[in-house]
């Protein structure tokens, strides 16, 4: 399929039909039906998909003679993925809306295309998104009970979305992988060591509040337990959304896709006005945080209550978003307060609690703490004079990611000089990059430069250009 038939493919999934908008929060039903829409596309090109405990995904096309990579079954990982066909449901099974109809899986662990799987093609899912860890290796780094499987070149970006979000950060990586691959294979080309193609989950954290967060549980940076208790905004754990998707949560950890991954290389809409050529090349990504407000005060009446009598924490919290827009200003920083919840969030009473969340980045780590130090200090004094109080709690704070120079400038020069440029959006690759793999970052133009809102573009000309781009870095590492 061209770039332009995948896209027009995935793009009404999740779309709001009023503006335009996408909602795909991690394990929603339109965030599973798009992964769906992933694994079928595996399917029809043949490539052997593996995926991990929360649900991460990687198709491989592997080198011709390649051996067939068998992942050991997970301790603990009974449950099976929910595909449109029903509970048990897989890629390939009549009804499950994934894959060709009627390949069919053998028993647990089968894949499409073994002896007894019924089924010819040599498409797999390791377990779906559940049931298998996706390789286990003894200490030597080679899996228990087959060859070493080399480590390889994996691109991809995620599928989930920001509420009300762009239909390009994200998806645009996946489908330009998609066509990428295509491309190449047209061409003849035979990759000298595996590709892969990877679908991350929860990218965004627009449910469960972590950005990258699939990607953090997978390098080990997120701790499973700690992940597990991580809520929704209607009070649904984690544990519980991997459960109603058909995912056990035991099998949630560092991933043993990481181990195969050599390289790692995301392409993604740029998300500012910074790039003037159809593609750029990534060289950082700003440190940032989220970071939770507490403003606790006294309820009471809106009517009887005198304004000097009041201890109103809206006003310390209004206070302390015009000083973070100030603070940043000054610093040649970014902070916004985009989320709010007020207690009891009556028409007529005098708040009792105000929660904000600040979004706050820099161009590095010492104006990054500089900035929320200034932001902290002055809420504090308002609180003082307001006769309320104010918590704040770091939720998760990324440092600064610096990419290889080597591989970033090897990217720019295959693509003749490509510009260089830093980002201050988080992204899997810097989650990649800080687990110690040699991650680069493609940038495809945003003429408007806007992003995380319906009004998200990128030219198709542009986009037709990424996947050039893509396929010629593809070909370079992995010739």
């Amino acid at each position: 399929m061209s770039f332009e038939s995948l896209w027009a493919d995935q793009s009404a999934i999740g779309r709001h039909p009023e503006t335009g908008g996408y909602t795909r929060g991690g394990w929603t039903p339109s965030e599973r039906e798009a992964t769906h829409w992933f694994l079928n596309q595996c399917a029809t090109r043949n490539l052997t998909v593996e995926s991990d405990g929360i649900g991460n995904h990687i198709a491989w096309w592997n080198p011709r003679g390649e051996p067939v990579h068998r992942p050991a079954p997970r301790v603990g990982g009974t449950a099976q993925p929910t595909y449109p066909g029903g509970p048990g449901a897989r890629p390939g099974d009549p009804g499950s809306g994934v894959g060709d109809r009627g390949t069919g899986v053998g028993a647990s662990g089968s894949r499409v295309g073994d002896p007894g799987s019924g089924a010819g093609a040599s498409y797999a899912v390791a377990g779906g998104d559940a049931g298998w860890s996706g390789s286990s290796a003894s200490p030597g780094g080679e899996p228990a009970g087959g060859p070493a499987f080399r480590p390889g070149v994996v691109t991809g970006s995620h599928l989930d979305s920001v509420i009300d979000g762009g239909a390009f950060d994200g998806p645009l990586g996946v489908v330009s992988a998609l066509a990428a691959v295509d491309r190449l294979r047209a061409e003849g080309f035979e990759p000298g060591v595996p590709i892969g193609i990877g679908a991350f989950v929860e990218e965004e954290g627009s449910r469960f509040g972590m950005p990258c967060l699939g990607s953090r549980i997978a390098a080990g940076v997120l701790p499973a337990e700690k992940a597990l208790r991580l809520t929704d905004r209607t009070g649904v754990e984690l544990r519980q959304a991997l459960e109603e998707a058909g995912i056990d949560p035991a099998g949630v950890g560092p991933s043993p896709l990481m181990q195969r991954m050599g390289t790692f290389v995301e392409l993604h809409v740029e998300q500012g006005r910074g790039l003037t050529a159809p593609v750029g090349v990534a060289s950082s990504i700003w440190p940032h945080g989220r970071y939770r407000f507490t403003f606790t005060g006294e309820a009471n009446h809106a009517g009887t209550t005198l304004m000097e009598d009041r201890h109103d924490p809206m006003l310390t919290y209004a206070m302390t978003a015009l000083a973070a827009n100030k603070q940043a200003r000054l610093a040649g920083a970014r902070a916004t307060f985009g989320r709010v919840a007020v207690e009891p969030n009556g028409t007529n009473a005098i708040p009792s609690q105000v929660t904000a969340w600040l979004d706050a980045r820099a161009a590095d780590t010492a104006t990054l703490e500089s900035l929320l130090a200034a932001i902290t200090r002055l809420s504090t004094e308002r609180a003082e004079r307001d006769g309320t109080t104010v918590e704040v709690t770091a939720e998760s704070v990324s440092p600064i990611v610096d990419f290889p120079a080597g591989l970033r400038d090897r990217l720019s020069d295959v693509l003749g000089g490509a510009p260089v440029l830093p980002t201050g959006a988080g992204h899997d690759a810097g989650v990649f990059s800080a687990a110690g793999i040699p991650t680069a970052m493609l940038f495809v133009r945003n003429p408007t430069g806007v992003s995380h809102s319906p009004a998200e573009y990128a030219e198709p000309d542009d986009c037709l250009a990424g996947v050039e781009a893509l396929a010629a870095v593809l070909k370079d590492l992995a010739k």
